[in-house]
């Protein structure tokens, strides 16, 4: 998409929820409710892409700006341990 991984932030009439930081974001959120490792919560992505339970393929660099992005709207934070989880 052109633009790069700024304009996959936010979902708009050419990139879907799914497609979004936003939208990957929450799902990734989901899986944060307990503490997980940043190689886990990757793995928990690909089995779910894998097993069609998200449809959208990202790369490992996106997955990281949705880390980013999460971290930056104060969503997640990272454990006395180095594990993140959901601020909630």
């Amino acid at each position: 998409k052109k633009g790069g991984d700024v304009n996959m932030i936010l979902p708009k009439k050419q990139l879907s929820l799914s497609e979004s930081f936003f939208g990957f974001g929450a799902f990734l959120l989901e899986k944060l409710k307990s503490p997980t490792s940043v190689d886990d919560l990757w793995l928990y992505y690909k089995n779910a892409y894998e097993r069609k339970k998200y449809i959208v393929k990202f790369s490992f660099d996106q997955y990281l700006a949705t880390l980013d992005y999460l971290y930056m709207i104060e969503a997640i934070k990272e454990t006395e341990k180095g594990l993140l989880c959901s601020e909630t």
